[in-house]
């Protein structure tokens, strides 16, 4: 079967919870290394660039992640985060490297029509994914936490640009480890940006999404020259390895937590085509 399964609007099979403040499994945000002093709840930084004391966070809403872990989303001057257990999961100041998960897959697609997205956050890779897209493409969203979607629909949904808003915009809430297993030759390119990207695979849950297992279940789901792009928190020689070992066309890019031209913190975009289609624009 080579088309995309029907998008019914059902929820995924949502899998056993994982141990207690951990967001694991497929479709969940992942945690932002390095970015969490002055993020606690009600706290404030000391004092910004002119020496000015800065105001303190403010929460805008609660809600339960599927494991039963608590989620914060909070704001301060301009700035969303949303928090897990006291960690931060995503900022609206760091999103380069979102923006770019999207921006390099879908340069190496020719005519994209299909992609699938693993991961809502606060939207931007969404947003990146909508604004390289033709008018007559589909992107499938799959989001583990409903409350993720609520908020991209109400609080934070212009940051973005309300990208759910698109009628390109097809969304599922659950897993995406799900749509991937149903689906052979459906996809133009497979976007995953959940938990910390291959270093998850500590948690044996995460072997559907990252292991060999996985990444043939990616492979198998792409058409010919369709793009798997994942997001890391850094590099893994050994989840290169297992791309390779997949059969699929492997680079690996550094790129700014903040964007193009920004210093400071880097993350790794993993890319994987699969042979036999054509190249991108």
């Amino acid at each position: 079967m080579n088309e995309v399964p029907a998008d019914d609007g059902r929820d995924f099979v949502v899998p056993r919870a994982a141990g207690p403040n951990r967001l694991v499994r497929a479709g969940s945000p992942r945690y932002l290394a390095g970015d969490e002093d002055g993020h606690r709840e009600g706290a404030s930084l000391r004092a910004d660039g002119a020496g000015r004391a800065m105001k303190p966070w403010e929460t805008v809403d609660r809600a339960r992640a599927p494991d039963g872990t608590e989620l914060v989303l909070a704001r301060r001057e301009g700035e969303w985060v949303v928090r897990a257990a006291g960690r931060i999961l995503m900022s609206s100041r760091t999103h380069g490297s979102e923006d770019a998960l999207a921006a390099l897959a879908l340069a190496r697609v020719s005519r994209p029509r299909t992609v699938l997205l693993g991961g809502l956050g606060l939207g931007f890779t969404v947003r990146a994914a909508l604004d390289r897209l033709p008018p007559d493409s589909r992107a499938i969203v799959a989001e583990l936490v409903p409350a993720l979607v609520a908020w991209n629909r109400g609080p934070v949904a212009d940051l973005a640009g309300r990208p759910l808003e698109d009628p390109r915009v097809r969304l599922q809430i659950g897993d995406v480890r799900a749509r991937i297993a149903e689906a052979r030759g459906a996809f133009d390119a497979i976007l995953l940006d959940v938990d910390n990207g291959p270093a998850a695979l500590a948690h044996a849950e995460n072997d559907a999404l990252y292991g060999n297992r996985g990444i043939r279940a990616c492979r198998d789901a792409l058409r010919a020259g369709g793009v798997l792009a994942v997001w890391s928190a850094g590099p893994d020689a050994g989840y290169r390895e297992r791309l390779e070992r997949a059969g699929l066309e492997v680079e690996e890019a550094a790129v700014p937590a903040r964007g193009a031209g920004a210093g400071g913190v880097k993350h790794v975009v993993f890319l994987g085509v699969k042979g036999g289609g054509p190249r991108g624009r």
